[in-house]
């Protein structure tokens, strides 16, 4: 059960992946190799954008904020993940430090939403408006989308963690997850959950739904100026370029989508957990080599500043 405090258990326990010894680990070395992948590559290129003055445009701004975010989110739930797979105090977590988790994670994944929309948008401004698309996305506006990106994905977290902080949770503490999610949460309360439940599916309708309905108006002209290229070749790669954005898109979102938006339903499955790993591991690795390794400009940048700095440790004097 947990101790009682004031009312609430002390503390959680949290499930994990619970299988035999051998896929353990072997799940914790798959889970800590992308982790570590992670980390660098995204490390790695939103370095190279903030000191690469030729990349100081909308587009790779944009791109620096989700390097930027996808390591704050890795961060929030991959050490927990491999938490669990260590000792039974590592699968411990405090109330206080569960909602902490929440409070972080649903801040980080709505903003991370709203700035996909957004990244859409500049796409498609630079594809289908490539003329009066430095007036129409000056420099100031890309700040203060990028802010309400952040603003709104925070925002709207501190009101679902309002309204789940004010349940009580007398016991089991027993947490069918690898992080402290809303609907595992949900379905542990003693308390009448049906308004924070509706809130929460309000909540992923519209910080989730709406900036996915965002990407495909702005995908549907792109794809559309992408049949009219007259060649072969320029359309394959306007196309390969703008699929692999999309797939990333589609992925992120609907997973979320089909996870939050009826969290009743939801939490009871332990197919919950497979496809939480989706957006919470899997799209944060593959963000960057999408997004960024596929522009040569990105590429050159970065061989540039590994180059540069290799050849600066090679010619510190010992």
């Amino acid at each position: 059960m947990g101790n009682l405090s004031g009312g609430h258990i002390a503390d959680f326990v949290l499930v994990g992946f619970p299988t035999s010894p051998p896929f353990q680990l072997l799940l914790f070395v798959f889970f800590l190799t992308i982790y570590l992948l992670t980390l660098l590559e995204n490390a790695l290129i939103g370095s190279t954008i903030w000191l690469t003055p030729s990349l100081h445009r909308p587009m790779y701004f944009f791109l620096a904020h989700l390097s930027f975010l996808e390591l704050w989110y890795i961060n929030v739930t991959v050490p927990r993940l491999l938490g669990v797979f260590l000792t039974q105090d590592h699968r411990r977590v405090s109330y206080v430090g569960c909602m902490t988790q929440l409070y972080f994670f649903i801040a980080l994944a709505c903003t991370e939403c709203v700035l996909l929309a957004v990244m859409a948008y500049d796409g498609y401004l630079a594809i289908c408006e490539p003329l009066r698309s430095p007036s129409l996305m000056p420099s100031s506006l890309a700040t203060r989308l990028a802010a309400s990106s952040w603003g709104s994905g925070f925002f709207s977290s501190m009101i679902k963690l309002l309204f789940v902080s004010r349940l009580s949770y007398c016991g089991p503490n027993i947490i069918n997850h690898f992080f402290c999610d809303i609907s595992p949460l949900l379905n542990l309360t003693c308390s009448d959950k049906e308004q924070a439940e509706l809130v929460d599916f309000l909540l992923a309708l519209v910080m989730i739904l709406l900036p996915l309905l965002a990407v495909v108006s702005s995908y549907t002209p792109i794809i559309a100026a992408i049949v009219r290229i007259p060649t072969a070749q320029g359309r394959r790669e306007a196309f390969s370029t703008c699929a692999s954005h999309l797939a990333v898109v589609v992925i992120y979102c609907s997973s979320t989508l089909f996870t939050y938006a009826r969290p009743r339903t939801m939490y009871t499955f332990n197919r919950n957990k497979v496809i939480s790993v989706l957006y919470t591991v899997i799209v944060p690795s593959l963000s960057p080599a999408i997004y960024c390794l596929r522009k040569r400009e990105v590429k050159d940048a970065l061989r540039k500043l590994v180059l540069g700095r290799c050849h600066y440790l090679r010619n510190v004097p010992d």
